[in-house]
């Protein structure tokens, strides 16, 4: 749909890069007006996503031991399996470990709130199309409407997502069989929807820059589980049941310094995974995410916490302003809100998240 089919006078923003595709700083550059299709946009999100499918598979076969596949080391995908929460809460769930988070676990997070200081966890996006309208009122005003056009999965929208975005060849959460559960038509089962009245809760911040002495994580070491538990003590803090866990790697740092998106890039460990289910985290916000995703033999190292435990994902979180506030603040916990989009069958949804001192 483009703007003009309502009529009025309609301006046509350059489009940046694909939401998929990586970005430096805050926003991606605006080089070329496009106006394809939202369907053509899809194809072009696919044809990317599988060709980064194809590298990382040549980089599997051409790299077997990469820093995150350790040799004899435990084997992630079993201890996905043996710990999984399918069922937990019942066999039709579609909630997941957000059920964790109780009437009382908001209440007791609403009792954090001292100083009334917001911060918002969303990064700046620019939609690879963006449509303007403007109109008069017969000389008496206006107004202006737009249309947004974008793919918020990937590595630039800050987004959350849906139960049912993921899976492996076990199946989706639940064990659910994704050819049945998702169609052309949106999703049947884990929709986004499930999340409506949002996800209100008690936020901790591990920072691991600030903990090592270093601008951000690299891809040679990658965030470890056992570094998670050594920070949580450093910082004072705890993770309990239903909170939101927040790890900041410095994204911005290293998007700043890198030369491109770098294949199986740096982010967190799949011993990450243990340190969420250990604490029955409800929903994991991070900025840089899998290290080596493609590199290792298990198909999602950490976001497989999502289909696994049930575990919410804030995908491409601006950490670096929650963590200067922490520092100022002199704590690491917080009032956290994430109110995703009430869109019918949607896998997800874009957000802007707030944490609240």
């Amino acid at each position: 749909m483009h703007a003009a089919a309502a009529g009025g006078a309609v301006l046509a923003r350059p489009a940046g890069a694909l939401a998929g595709s990586a970005g430096t700083g805050a926003k991606a550059s605006a080089t070329a007006a496009e106006t394809f299709s939202p369907p053509e946009m899809l194809k072009r999100h696919l044809a990317k996503a599988r060709d980064l499918a194809r590298a990382q598979a040549r980089a599997r076969t051409a790299a077997p031991a990469a820093p995150v596949a350790a040799q004899g080391g435990p084997d992630y995908g079993a201890l996905y399996r043996s710990r999984r929460n399918w069922g937990r809460w019942g066999d039709d769930d579609q909630v997941g470990a957000v059920n964790l988070i109780t009437p009382e676990k908001r209440a007791a997070a609403a009792g954090l709130v001292r100083t009334g200081r917001t911060v918002s966890l969303s990064r700046v996006f620019e939609p690879p199309q963006h449509f303007m309208q403007k109109d008069s009122l017969a000389g008496l005003g206006g107004f202006v409407v737009d249309y947004l056009g974008f793919i918020y999965h990937g590595g630039v929208v800050t987004h959350i997502d849906a139960l049912c975005h993921i899976w492996d060849e076990d199946g989706m959460w639940q064990g659910r069989e994704p050819d049945v559960e998702v169609t052309t038509q949106g999703a049947n089962f884990g929709s986004i929807t499930h999340w409506s009245n949002g996800i209100i809760t008690r936020g901790v911040l591990l920072d691991v820059p600030r903990h090592r002495g270093e601008p951000h994580v690299t891809v040679e070491s990658p965030v470890m589980g056992e570094e998670l538990e050594a920070i949580a003590s450093a910082q004072g803090v705890t993770v309990e049941p239903g909170d939101a866990l927040l790890v900041h790697s410095g994204w911005q740092s290293y998007t700043d310094s890198a030369s491109g998106e770098a294949l199986g890039g740096p982010g967190l460990h799949p011993s990450c995974a243990e340190f969420i289910r250990d604490h029955d985290v409800a929903l994991l916000g991070w900025d840089l995410m899998d290290a080596g995703l493609g590199t290792t033999d298990v198909a999602w190292p950490v976001h497989g916490v999502l289909f696994h435990y049930g575990v919410a994902l804030l995908d491409n979180a601006r950490l670096e302003p929650i963590a200067e506030a922490c520092a100022e603040e002199g704590r690491h916990e917080f009032l956290f809100m994430a109110l995703p989009l009430n869109v019918a069958r949607g896998t997800g949804s874009p957000a802007n998240p707030v944490a609240m001192f």
